[in-house]
């Protein structure tokens, strides 16, 4: 059954207002993202192409080797010191979208007629913001609470980690060129067509294009909208994301213990790899310091292939800042895919090895 979208009939003309509010959201990501992202990144690919060595240790080096609270504030901090500025952008991106583009203009943008239009349109979406699952997240539960489609906002919020362009290229000057191709490949059959195949099997919040207000909106009255959603992210998400985020440098010690264990349980390692992966939470890129040390002290292509996918697709954090918006079946649905999706991602890169 094709998803319902906004027939031509139904669209409204943009006012001046609406046009004053997209300017808006496209001011902050222009600015806000080649200051936390497109910049930064530029420079640490051109430093990449120079030297080929990756700068900085696995994240979770900061949690130590032992259950410690001390140790999960020290993840915690490392954490929020790699990601605040993606995160703030995050924030302010997402309260855009809900307070001040109009929603019918969203919806034919993103609400196609298939799943997988729906799904090819929120990855592609994805491609510059290139932000971590955990900053991703707030822009796709707006989304989705505005009204997008299950499919396109679903891969959007996964687009973002996989397909990220700047981690891409990264991936293919540090190491063997299986890799980034792995994860291309991976990232495409996860953002769009798990994305699309949840969004046409989950059953949840009807599928129904959201009706724009029928309240006349003043340009006067834009910050006063901008501010009570920005408030809004802002009170519930970042101090749920800071305790969970928490939690997970308090257990990794516990979890991310990956050495030996293929010669403990053989092929087998590749599937605990691809679970315990997507439930921890790392910044963008953080994934490749990992595989790295891991190479290093012999860890084969198998678990790392796994964690190529599954560390940075999603986390605890994420599905967790999701889970309302898109339905908790949704959530664990895609939780799902992304661990078959590691899973796989490290079968092709053992016999490739």
């Amino acid at each position: 059954m094709q998803a319902q979208s906004i027939d031509a009939g139904d669209r409204r003309r943009l006012t001046p207002v609406d046009w004053v509010g997209l300017g808006v959201l496209v001011l902050f990501l222009v600015v806000g993202l080649s200051w936390s992202k497109w910049m930064p990144y530029w420079g640490k690919a051109w430093t990449l192409s120079q030297t080929s060595v990756w700068d900085g240790s696995p994240l979770f080096e900061a949690a130590g080797d032992t259950f410690s609270l001390a140790g999960a504030w020290d993840f915690t901090l490392v954490y929020f010191t790699a990601v605040w500025k993606a995160l703030l952008v995050a924030l302010v991106v997402a309260a855009a979208i809900d307070a001040l583009v109009p929603r019918d203009w969203l919806l034919r943008v993103m609400n196609r007629r298939t799943h997988t239009s729906q799904s090819l349109v929120g990855a592609t979406l994805s491609l510059p913001s290139m932000m971590c699952t955990c900053c991703a997240a707030p822009v796709a539960a707006g989304l989705r609470s505005s009204g997008v489609m299950r499919s396109a906002a679903l891969a959007y919020w996964v687009g973002n980690p996989l397909l990220n362009p700047a981690v891409l290229i990264f991936l293919g000057l540090v190491l063997p060129w299986q890799y980034a191709l792995t994860r291309l490949v991976v990232g495409v059959l996860i953002a769009v067509g798990a994305s699309a195949l949840i969004g046409r099997w989950i059953k949840g919040r009807a599928e129904v294009a959201a009706e724009p207000s029928s309240e006349p909106i003043t340009v006067s009255a834009l910050p006063v909208r901008y501010l009570r959603s920005l408030s809004k992210f802002t009170l519930i998400l970042v101090p749920e994301h800071l305790a969970l985020v928490f939690v997970i440098g308090l257990i990794s010690p516990w979890l991310s213990g990956v050495y030996g264990l293929e010669a403990q349980v053989g092929a087998i390692a590749v599937l605990i790899a691809a679970v315990v992966a997507t439930l921890l939470v790392i910044p963008t890129g953080g994934e490749i310091p990992i595989i790295i040390a891991l190479l290093g002290v012999g860890v084969g292509a198998g678990v790392t292939g796994a964690l190529l996918i599954a560390l940075p697709a999603l986390s605890i954090p994420s599905m967790v800042m999701v889970g309302k918006s898109l339905g908790w079946r949704t959530t664990s649905a895609m939780g799902s895919a992304v661990a078959i999706g590691g899973v796989l991602s490290g079968v092709v890169l053992m016999l490739a090895s």
